[in-house]
């Protein structure tokens, strides 16, 4: 059969016209009525959902975030410079999500997942929304494997477990930020991948941030979301969300991660000045109402899976500043009750040179005693009462009151013991070099040194360095370490000599760090963090909380805190 020759241009109209069928298709356009501030006023898009993007006439974009009666509030995510009022509007049906995926470690991002540093674009693995419900009670497991933070306090006596949600809480200046930096750089080689959110910071601390996690190997196993102080009301809003959501997607994967918001004291800021330009009723120091739920389901999605849901964890590290030391404050009071216990750092402490500056009085974990390993559980549990016993004999020395001599003998022990706490930054130690020096203490190893603290110094990073190179585990017998602990000490005279101040957990000499940042910025603005500060003088800012080397006199008492809220 012959083929059909094909139909004419005029043929094909005429089919296409006797098919045609007449609809009505709506569609929805607003204006922007009023722009500034980050905050765009949106009329005539009455079918917007609350965190739907809004495309706007010139390319910006826009998330809903206040219905109103008449208008429609929406923070911008991304600001044209032709963005006016008059400007159309129009709904998108999306919601905003984010990138997720291995690309994002080693890399600065914003809370946008857009790329702050100098390296190519971003292959993510899929996205996820920034907004989504906490894992379910049946999709969650109890918190039973220890988060190794390389801190002598955190680890033998405020322990975390993997999945916990713990706050650290303190005035300007105590080294928070130093804390959760080192707990950072303590999970490098420990396949737990970390997440440290900026919200709202300076760019000289940002630009110290990163210089010290390039220096010490830390930015392999982290991503860095920065919301910068000049950062719109907007973004300082969404950035703790999106490392939540990055650090959700491989919890999901059945990895461990650990998120650092750093802090939401300024995330709560953002919050209400943003509930204030759109015009919601003030409540609790002009806060809004919903303050409370807006840090709870942030915090809730933090949590331990199940097995069956791939066995994966996100730990919390939420960071919040207080004024004068008054924990009772308002958001303070509010993640506290959210949260799984607190770590709080003492002003006093910190301008005497106990680094860290750890209030073991009024900090608490409340889950984490499960998770921590049973040697040293019952290792820890003898010194932390040495030292809370200390904490009270030790204001009978102010009155200069005759002490018994058994009394004597615990305030010398108990000084000792706080010389062993202290802890320079960088310098994590293994769950094995921390049930070193804790049976050496118990066992009385350190006796014979009380009041000499450059031996206590010598002697304790000699041990520590053997059992660095030891093959003992946590699953020996105490017997086996007792007599490799007191073999080490004999040893200890001749090889304090050849001791490095790393080993010996002291600061090390400043390197020079010659280039510029990814910010733009010298390298200097990491330097000045890590210069030492007088013992009294008041702390500059937390990026450099604990670059104090200032050590604590024998004959200083230690104040004795409260107990810690329930």
């Amino acid at each position: 059969m012959a083929a059909e020759p094909p139909a004419s241009p005029l043929a094909r109209q005429a089919t296409w016209l006797a098919d045609y069928r007449p609809g009505l298709r709506v569609v929805e356009q607003g204006k922007v009525a009023a722009v500034g501030d980050g905050i765009a006023w949106i009329e005539g898009l009455p079918s917007a959902a609350m965190d739907e993007i809004l495309a706007l006439e010139d390319g910006s974009e826009a998330l809903v975030f206040h219905l109103g009666s008449q208008r429609i509030g929406a923070i911008l995510l991304h600001q044209g410079e032709g963005l006016t009022a008059g400007a159309a509007a129009r709904l998108t049906g999306r919601q905003l999500t984010l990138g997720v995926g291995d690309a994002y470690l080693g890399r600065v991002v914003d809370p946008l997942g857009r790329p702050l540093d100098s390296g190519p674009a971003l292959e993510t693995g899929g996205r996820r929304p920034l907004e989504a419900p906490s894992p379910p009670i049946v999709a969650r497991d109890f918190v039973t494997r220890p988060l190794v933070t390389g801190c002598k306090i955190l680890d033998t006596l405020v322990p975390i477990g993997k999945g916990q949600r713990q706050l650290i809480i303190g005035d300007a200046g105590t080294g928070k930020s130093a804390l959760a930096l080192d707990m950072v750089v303590a999970q490098r080689g420990r396949e737990v991948r970390c997440v440290y959110v900026l919200i709202s910071q300076k760019r000289s601390a940002v630009v110290a941030t990163l210089a010290t996690l390039r220096r010490t190997g830390a930015i392999a196993h982290t991503c860095v979301v920065v919301a910068e102080a000049t950062a719109t009301p907007g973004l300082k809003y969404l950035a703790p969300f999106a490392g939540c959501t990055l650090a959700e997607a491989w919890m999901a994967a059945g990895r461990d991660c650990l998120v650092v918001y750093d802090d939401l004291s300024t995330h709560a800021r953002a919050y209400r000045e943003l509930s204030l330009l759109l015009r919601r009723p003030p409540g609790r120091e002009a806060y809004p109402g919903d303050i409370f739920y807006l840090h709870s389901r942030l915090l809730e999605r933090s949590t331990c899976l199940a097995a069956a849901r791939g066995g994966g964890s996100m730990t919390a590290l939420p960071l919040i500043e207080t004024q004068q030391g008054e924990i009772a404050a308002y958001i303070p009071t509010n993640l506290i009750s959210i949260t799984d216990g607190q770590i709080y750092l003492d002003p006093q402490r910190f301008a005497r040179g106990f680094l860290p500056a750890i209030d073991v009085t009024r900090s608490v974990s409340r889950i984490g005693g499960k998770a921590q390993p049973s040697a040293i559980r019952a290792e820890a549990g003898r010194m932390k009462l040495d030292f809370l016993q200390f904490l009270e004999l030790e204001v009978f020395t102010r009155f200069g009151a005759r002490l018994e001599v058994s009394v004597a003998a615990k305030i010398q022990r108990g000084r000792l013991l706080r010389e062993l706490l202290k802890q320079e930054r960088l310098a994590p130690l293994s769950p094995e070099q921390q049930l070193a020096w804790l049976i050496a203490y118990n066992e009385g190893l350190f006796d014979d040194l009380a009041g000499d603290e450059a031996a206590i110094v010598a002697r304790l990073a000699h041990l520590l360095a053997r059992a660095a190179a030891s093959p003992l585990t946590l699953g020996d017998d105490r017997s086996v370490w007792r007599a490799a602990l007191g073999e080490w000490t004999h040893q200890a005279p001749a090889a304090a000599a050849a001791i490095t101040p790393p080993q010996a957990g002291r600061r090390q000499p400043r390197e020079e760090q010659p280039g510029r940042d990814q910010f733009g910025q010298d390298q200097q603005g990491q330097d000045r963090t890590e210069q030492n500060q007088p013992a009294q003088a008041k702390p500059a800012e937390d990026h450099a909380g604990q670059a104090g080397s200032t050590r604590v006199m024998p004959d200083q008492p230690e104040e004795v805190g409260r107990e810690p809220p329930p």
